[in-house]
């Protein structure tokens, strides 16, 4: 059955009612955290009640030779703000827990709030009693006996991020993406599910509602869970995205539209942004929107390709044109970096399978793989692409969206 051709909008009047509607939502939405800010920098000081998301020690030296050390911690407010903070050296390791504090943040601007700043505090109580998501992490931790393993693992399943020196490795190594939970996890997810909903459910409609959709109701079961789990991992942007993409495909999909279309990947955007407005200043959204797009360039131009070829030259493609934009926002090569190619492809196996092997009990079946990739020496090569460059390719990037806009609509 051929699909009918993807038309969102069918005139200008209904795209400019859509821009209107998503605009008068953003507003909306600016005015709620700008509402927020005042109550923050109403007074020199507030009270908050926050997350710690990163923890680390930091070394420097004063203007008197002396040697400082302190810990730094990056943590998220419950109104959803980011900030940092500092504290003594002998601050307890707390990451995941939640805290209350006294912040000091009367002068920071709209744009600061918005996206993250720094302030003095001082702390009025560390909550003892772990979160589902600690207690998560610490049955992790009692699965390796490597703290590298660990994190590597509370990253893949509870978003935890690795420590700086874990970090920097595999952003050497290209596979920092592969580490931080994203868009292409929640794909990994839905696939495992979909296949395990179904046998059971085929077995009971056959017998008890054979008049139900199994379209319908394993999408409603698997979104269910993935938003669960989205709630769980506290919506990082990435997964926001793609949840969000799934929902919108689904509905365009269950009504005979076309879903591989750049529309779909430009409304997604939009809803999302006028909803969630501190995204405008996530890296992390702007590189999940960036990878997306260029997957479906790929497959717009190459639709006629074999499954197989497509499987092995997809990650290829996206890794050559993602590269540039890796370059200048981190500038860290590489020659391990390239294999990261091969490593994706591997991973889509690695990923489901560690699930598998910590829910049955083998949770350490896979750690001498990761051990040997930990403790492979990459050379830092520093190579850093100006902005001019960077925005030279971005228009470039853009202009592949125009030409290939007869190509969607042939599409089956």
């Amino acid at each position: 059955m051929k699909l009918k051709k993807l038309t969102l909008f069918k005139t200008k009047r209904e795209f400019f009612i859509f821009l209107l509607a998503c605009g008068f939502i953003l507003t909306y939405s600016l005015l709620i955290e700008y509402n927020n800010y005042k109550n923050l920098t109403k007074f020199d000081s507030n009270i908050v009640t926050a997350t710690i998301l990163k923890q680390y020690t930091k070394t420097t030296t004063t203007k008197k030779g002396k040697t400082k050390t302190y810990q730094i911690l990056k943590l998220k407010a419950q109104n959803g703000f980011i900030f940092y903070t500092t504290k003594s050296a002998k601050f307890p390791h707390a990451k995941g827990s939640k805290i209350k504090l006294e912040i000091w943040a009367g002068k920071i601007s709209f744009y600061q709030y918005m996206s993250s700043f720094f302030t003095f505090s001082k702390i009025i109580y560390l909550y003892k009693t772990p979160s589902l998501k600690q207690k998560l992490n610490n049955f992790i931790s009692t699965c390796h006996k490597d703290n590298n393993i660990t994190q590597i693992y509370q990253a893949l399943y509870t978003a935890t991020p690795l420590e700086k020196n874990l970090q920097n490795k595999f952003s050497l190594l290209g596979i920092s993406h592969l580490v931080a939970i994203s868009g292409f996890h929640l794909g990994v997810l839905s696939a495992l599910l979909y296949f395990l909903f179904k046998l059971p459910y085929k077995f009971l409609q056959n017998r008890y509602f054979p008049y139900r959709s199994y379209k319908v109701d394993s999408f409603i079961i698997i979104s269910s869970t993935l938003l669960l789990y989205l709630l769980f991992l506290d919506s990082p942007a990435s997964l926001l995205r793609a949840f969000v993409m799934l929902i919108i495909g689904f509905i365009l999909y269950d009504r005979g539209f076309k879903i591989l279309s750049m529309q779909t990947l430009f409304l997604t955007a939009i809803l999302i942004l006028s909803f969630f407005p501190r995204l405008f200043f996530s890296l992390g959204f702007w590189l999940s929107i960036g990878g997306v797009y260029y997957i479906y360039l790929f497959l717009i131009y190459f639709k006629n390709m074999g499954k197989f070829w497509q499987f092995i030259l997809l990650p290829i493609w996206v890794y050559g044109l993602m590269l540039p934009h890796s370059l200048f926002i981190f500038g860290n090569f590489s020659l391990y970096h390239p294999l990261s190619i091969i490593w994706s492809i591997i991973f889509t196996l690695f990923y489901p399978l560690s699930i598998l092997f910590h829910l049955i009990g083998f949770a350490g079946i896979l750690d001498s793989c990761l051990i040997w990739l930990i403790n492979l020496n990459p050379i830092p090569i520093n190579l850093h692409i100006s902005w001019h460059v960077e925005v030279v390719y971005i228009l470039l990037s853009m202009s592949g969206m125009f030409f290939c806009i007869n190509t969607i609509d042939n599409i089956t």
